[in-house]
């Protein structure tokens, strides 16, 4: 697994225009916590996963489900 397993978040908020306090603040959440989100310091919930992916106008699958497939091999 790489060092940044979700790149394509990275990817996708970047490409929107978000930045981290922004993305942490369409979830009410800190930009510590979202930041170890987007890192993988913290595990995501399935439904964190859809607020996120809802912000950034597409679908959890579209974002996490190959990093799901990496984890269970």
């Amino acid at each position: 697994m790489g060092k940044n397993s979700f790149k394509k978040l990275e990817e996708l908020r970047i490409k929107n225009g978000y930045s981290y306090q922004r993305m942490a603040d369409q979830l009410k959440i800190s930009k510590c916590f979202y930041w170890q989100l987007e890192n993988k310091k913290r595990n995501i919930t399935y439904k964190m996963a859809f607020k996120i992916a809802k912000i950034l106008h597409t679908k959890p699958d579209d974002i996490f489900l190959d990093e799901l497939k990496e984890d269970m091999r």
